[in-house]
C-alpha cells in the first residue's frame, strides 16, 4: 500500500481531465447558520430539498462521519462564444451555456469515479470514498472555497482566479487523511457587475440570492405558472440564465473548456422558438436526449418557450401559440393564453 501525498493525487486528477484540484476538511462551521437563514426567509422557493436533511447539508462531517478529507475538483466549461449574444435574438431561445451539450453530471461523475478507483488502487482496499456531483446534500461551493478553488462572489457562485465563473464542481469524500489547502480569499473588491446585470433583481444584497426571482430557478426548478410580473423580464431565456456569470471580470482569465462535450451543439446555441414550441413529449425527449434540459420535461420547457414568444413581439408565431391554447397541461395552456394576449 502506497502512502499518498496530496500533490500526487492532484496530478492524477489533472491527468484525468479536471481543471483544478483542492483539499479540505469536511467541516463548514459557518454554513449551517447561513443555510438556516436562507430557508427561514423562504428564498429557496419550491426547492424543498434545500430544507430537507439540513443537518447533512450544513455539516459535511454528519453526511459521512468516517470521512477525513474532501477532494474538491473543478472542471471548466468556459464557452467559446459570448453567451450574451443569444439574448439579443428574440426569435430564438437562449439556453444556459452549461446545458448546450451533454449533461455535466454524467461526465463529471465518471471522471470522479476514475480518480476514486485510482485512489483505492494506490492506497489500498481499506480506503473508502464517496463521490458527489450536485446530487446529494453537499454544499459544494463553500467546500470549494475552503479547498482554495475560488471564493463565493457577490452572485453567490464560486469564482476562481484561473477559471473565472465557468466551472463545475465535484467532490470526493475519503477516509484518507490529506493535508488541507488554504482557503481562497474574496477578490470581488468593490465590483458589482454581477449584481447589476441581473434582469430580475434577484440579489437582495451582495452575497445573497433570492431564488424566487432568479431566472435559472424560474425556468428550471419552478413548477407551475411563473409570476406574471416576472415573465417579461425573462426575455428569451428558456433554460437557465448566464447574465451574472458572464458579467464577472474574472472571466478574462478563464480558459476554454478542454472537453469537447461541453462545446455547444449548433442546434442549441440559438434554437428558433418556432421549432421548440411545437415539441410534443416524444419530440422533446428525442431532441434533448443526453442533455440536462431533458429533466424538466416537455411541459415546463414549452411553458418557458411560450413566455419567450410572448416577449418576442413576433406576431407570425400566433398560429403556433393558438394550437396550445387548450393544451392538456394547464400551465402550458395558461402560458399560451398569456403569450397570445401579449402578441
Amino acid at each position: 500500500m502506497a502512502v499518498l501525498d496530496k500533490e500526487t493525487v492532484r496530478q492524477q486528477a489533472l491527468k484525468e481531465g479536471f481543471s483544478q484540484v483542492g483539499f479540505a476538511r469536511p467541516e463548514l462551521p459557518e454554513a449551517m447558520g447561513r443555510l438556516q437563514q436562507y430557508v427561514d426567509l423562504e428564498r429557496h422557493g419550491q426547492m424543498a430539498w434545500m430544507a430537507d436533511r439540513m443537518a447533512w447539508r450544513g455539516d459535511p462531517s454528519a453526511l459521512w462521519p468516517e470521512a477525513k478529507s474532501v477532494i474538491m475538483l473543478a472542471e471548466s466549461y468556459t464557452p467559446d462564444d459570448d453567451p450574451m449574444e443569444a439574448i439579443k435574438r428574440y426569435d430564438a431561445g437562449a439556453i444556459s451555456v452549461y446545458a448546450r451539450n451533454r449533461d455535466y453530471h454524467d461526465i463529471v461523475k465518471k471522471r470522479l469515479k476514475r480518480v476514486g478507483r485510482w485512489l483505492i488502487n494506490q492506497a489500498g482496499a481499506d480506503t473508502e470514498i464517496k463521490v458527489f456531483v450536485d446530487t446529494a446534500p453537499v454544499m459544494e461551493k463553500p467546500l470549494g472555497a475552503k479547498a482554495g478553488l475560488g471564493w463565493q462572489g457577490k452572485h453567490t457562485n464560486l469564482v476562481g482566479r484561473e477559471l473565472g465563473s465557468w466551472f463545475f464542481l465535484g467532490a470526493i469524500f475519503t477516509t484518507l487523511d490529506l493535508d488541507p489547502d488554504p482557503a481562497e480569499v474574496d477578490h470581488c473588491g468593490s465590483c458589482t457587475a454581477c449584481l447589476t446585470s441581473c434582469p430580475t433583481d434577484a440579489f437582495p444584497a451582495p452575497y445573497q440570492i433570492d431564488a424566487r426571482r432568479c431566472i435559472s430557478y424560474l425556468t428550471i426548478e419552478h413548477h407551475g405558472p411563473v409570476d406574471e410580473n416576472l415573465r417579461p423580464l425573462l426575455g428569451n431565456r428558456i433554460y437557465g440564465c448566464d447574465d451574472c456569470l458572464a458579467a464577472c471580470p474574472w472571466n478574462k482569465f478563464a480558459v476554454e473548456a478542454a472537453d469537447i462535450r461541453y462545446h455547444a451543439r449548433a442546434d442549441l446555441v440559438s434554437p428558433p422558438l418556432s421549432e421548440l414550441v411545437i415539441l410534443d413529449d416524444a419530440a422533446f425527449r428525442e431532441r434533448f436526449s443526453g442533455s440536462p434540459i431533458k429533466r424538466i420535461g416537455r411541459n415546463r420547457f414549452v411553458r418557458n418557450v411560450l413566455y419567450a414568444i410572448g416577449n418576442s413581439g413576433d406576431k407570425t408565431l400566433k398560429h403556433l401559440v393558438s394550437a396550445l391554447l387548450a393544451d392538456p397541461d394547464e400551465t402550458v395552456a395558461e402560458a399560451a393564453n398569456w403569450a397570445m394576449a401579449r402578441l
